[in-house]
């Protein structure tokens, strides 16, 4: 999920997409080939590219990058699947079918827009937690002016969300994101410009010195991989909005495949350059890793900065998913609050942020990224669908549910077990 990429929930309109170009029934500018891509690799990459060094040092540089390869395959066949779904229904539901949660309404009626809205707000809220930790950890690290407590909620790094959390009140108060779009693109920029640090720095340090490093790590590590893999890679909730706006609809598939491709590759080096340099040494959070000098700060702080001005943006689909459902689609700041301070209290109770990122990817992204598109599919296109694509769509499914199940158990213990070490 990119890091200031609004995923779009069910009652969100196309021009909620900061970069998205807004355009009329009657026709407007659509998206070049060039800016689709663009648009992609916005939607996708984000903070969950921070934790795979350190997924790797679990896996092994050569285990992760396969799972990586494979997550990235596995997400663009299931954003194909929703996009020949809408195709297919378009005639049936014209104008409506502008979102994922359109979709599973146009499917499976009121149940199916329901399972969409669960997911979207149980993974737009989770990527919120995983902002908090990754910001009250950093900033623990850059200025350790707290004693540290075996109490998690007097920890330094709950004192530190305790001092955030009055000003994302405030910002979470805001009806209209106008204003906070524009960190959309600000917010990849920033993205960008860390991980060239980082990757610097990660060349510098290996050429230092040459810690020892495995392929291939623990089997019951590769779900734990999974999970971050599949958090790294979740913008499935974008696909529909970016597909309507590409002006060559017909190379749609192409582009996206393309994006995805190259996402992909820069992921796996990230990954593999971090885990070389550091080793066994390699943190959750790979800018934790670097030196103390002013450039070091200067990335960290600029990280902490975007997340914490995104963290509005990205919950605004929870926002409109709970006035919706629970306060006639009316403003409700005190609900707003309730949910921002609940956010806040589970950053406090994780301990580790790619232990976080691995169970979100293993439960909910899961869901979101594979089940859900699969089952869209067998329900739209299996009636006329040879048993070869029912079979796929099935295994598609089950590996989606046993991924969930197993990767959840096994990201729950991780967590655990960091909490009581």
């Amino acid at each position: 999920m990119g890091l200031g990429s609004d995923a779009s929930s069910s009652s969100s309109r196309l021009d909620s997409a900061p970069l998205l170009p807004h355009h009329s029934a009657e026709g407007g500018h659509l998206s070049s080939q060039p800016k689709t891509f663009a648009n992609v690799f916005i939607a996708v990459v984000g903070a969950g590219v921070l934790g795979l060094p350190y997924t790797f040092s679990r896996t092994g540089w050569a285990a992760g990058s396969i799972l990586l390869l494979s997550v990235a395959l596995l997400t663009f066949y299931c954003m194909m699947l929703l996009v020949a779904c809408r195709r297919r229904l378009a005639d049936d539901h014209p104008k409506m079918l502008s979102s994922f949660g359109d979709l599973g309404d146009a499917v499976f009626g009121a149940p199916g827009r329901l399972a969409v809205d669960t997911m979207l707000v149980l993974s737009q809220a989770s990527f919120c937690v995983g902002y908090l930790i990754f910001i009250s950890n950093t900033m623990a690290h850059l200025y350790p002016v707290f004693a540290p407590s075996s109490n998690v909620f007097l920890s330094p790094k709950a004192l530190f969300i305790y001092a955030m959390l009055p000003f994302q009140l405030g910002l979470n108060s805001i009806k209209t994101l106008t204003l906070l779009a524009p960190l959309s693109i600000f917010a990849d920029v920033v993205d960008l410009g860390a991980m060239g640090v980082v990757v610097g720095q990660d060349v510098s340090t290996w050429l230092a010195a040459h810690p020892p490093v495995a392929a291939f790590g623990a089997p019951a590590a590769l779900l734990y991989g999974a999970g971050v893999s599949v958090y790294a890679f979740e913008g499935v909730c974008m696909v529909l909005p970016l597909e309507a706006e590409a002006a060559d609809k017909k190379k749609f598939g192409a582009t996206l495949g393309l994006s995805m491709a190259f996402i992909a590759v820069m992921y796996g080096l990230f990954g593999v350059m971090g885990y070389v340099a550091f080793g066994d040494a390699t943190r959750d959070i790979i800018t934790t890793n670097l030196g103390s000098g002013w450039l070091s700060a200067a990335v960290q702080l600029g990280l902490c900065i975007n997340l914490f001005f995104t963290m509005p943006v990205m919950m605004n689909p929870v926002y409109e998913v709970a006035e919706r459902l629970f306060h006639g689609k009316r403003y409700c700041w005190w609900m707003r609050w309730v949910l921002v301070v609940t956010v806040g209290l589970a950053a406090m109770l994780v301990p580790n942020f790619t232990d976080f990122l691995s169970l979100v990817g293993s439960s909910v992204c899961v869901l979101l990224g594979f089940v859900l598109p699969a089952t869209f599919h067998i329900k739209v296109f299996g009636a006329e669908m040879g048993w070869v694509g029912v079979l796929s769509d099935v295994l598609l499914v089950v590996l989606g549910l046993v991924l969930a199940v197993f990767g959840t158990y096994s990201s729950l213990v991780q967590i655990f077990h960091s909490s009581s070490a």
